[in-house]
């Protein structure tokens, strides 16, 4: 298959993995700030098969791990209301906020449905007209658009049913935040395929012009990641900081124009609060004015006070590269897939998840 078998080339590997040998000397800390780079590393034995000085560590690139809680609760508070039907995707069902949870409340009779896009939110506003449809949307740059465009037909058909909880975030200035952080120490970025499709590269320059460490956009496939990592280590050997492309045949250096133009027609850029990392100025969404009755939260006048998080769990340390998830006390014994105390254990994407699936169980 075009694109896929020679990234998956076993010799290929081993000669590029020779490569990072032979320029590896210093010991250097490599984040990768998507959770699906995250998964790939683990799920292809990339952590294993580096030199002992190259070392991977995780950052906040999922999307679910990242909602704080007062989200949650505002999504739940909503589900309560026997006129609504909320939507999302799957796996923020089990993401605990703070006092219950989405699968939760569903089982106790919430009318919620789990949705794999957007437009099957609209769908469902357009079936139940006598309902409340509220779609609860998380995500980076690479789904936010899809949101915007959700918005713009809503209005085009009238559809004053329905409404979005807005939890979305972006990355670039999550970055900035991480690099302004002293304890955590990171000599390159593996940056998101998926984001980068959409925003390009331009975004990241600061990382390089600013802070003077470099950064690689990757794919996902094994080589890809193998080849980023050399491309990382080249430039640190060198003394070198630049931004560069190894995904290009995925991520155009200018993104995809169209989409950003679709996502800032709708939303205009906000502060957020991110999940054990706190409020990042420059990473938020919210509704322009004319569209703000969509947004469900105002629309239904919901206040959340009391939003707090398991006093126990490290999710927020592990966002920030500072713990693994050995490092927490409930990792693999309170917290299970099956039965999370923290969202890095949930989505798929999660460092926590990806940790338990693929074995990782001690250091």
């Amino acid at each position: 298959m075009k694109f896929l078998k020679e990234y998956r080339d076993g010799a290929l590997a081993r000669d590029i993995l020779r490569k990072i040998e032979g320029l590896s000397k210093k010991p250097v800390k490599l984040m990768e700030v998507c959770g699906t780079h995250t998964v790939a590393i683990f799920r292809h034995g990339i952590r294993e098969v580096l030199p002992g000085n190259i070392a991977l560590i995780s950052g906040p690139g999922c999307p679910v791990c990242v909602t704080p809680n007062r989200h949650i609760d505002e999504a739940i508070e909503l589900c309560r209301r026997r006129d609504v039907i909320l939507t999302t995707f799957g796996d923020m069902m089990k993401v605990p906020g703070s006092n219950s949870s989405l699968a939760a409340e569903k089982a106790g009779g919430a009318s919620i449905r789990i949705v794999y896009s957007t437009m099957d939110a609209l769908d469902i506003a357009r079936m139940n007209p006598e309902k409340e449809v509220i779609f609860f949307g998380i995500g980076f740059e690479t789904t936010s658009p899809t949101i915007a465009a959700a918005v713009l037909q809503a209005e085009r058909e009238g559809l004053n049913n329905f409404s979005v909880v807005g939890a979305q975030k972006l990355i670039p200035q999550a970055i900035r935040a991480l690099l302004s952080d002293d304890e955590i120490g990171i000599n390159g970025f593996i940056l998101p395929g998926h984001v980068s499709a959409i925003i390009g590269v331009s975004p990241y320059e600061f990382i390089a012009g600013e802070f003077g460490i470099p950064a690689v956009v990757i794919g996902f496939e094994p080589v890809d990641i193998l080849q980023g990592i050399y491309m990382l280590i080249k430039q640190i050997e060198e003394g070198a900081a630049k931004v560069e492309i190894q995904y290009n045949r995925g991520v155009p250096p200018a993104g995809n124009p169209h989409a950003m133009a679709l996502l800032f027609k709708v939303f205009e850029v906000s502060d957020a609060i991110w999940r054990g990392i706190g409020t990042i100025p420059g990473t938020g969404l919210k509704l322009r004015k004319e569209y703000q009755k969509f947004d469900a939260v105002k629309k239904f006048g919901i206040k959340i006070n009391d939003d707090r998080e398991h006093p126990g769990c490290k999710c927020g340390d592990v966002l920030r590269g500072l713990k693994t998830p050995l490092e927490c006390g409930l990792f693999g014994k309170a917290c299970l897939p099956e039965h999370p105390v923290g969202a890095c254990m949930v989505s798929v994407e999660g460092t926590c998840s990806a940790y338990y699936k693929y074995g990782k169980r001690s250091e």
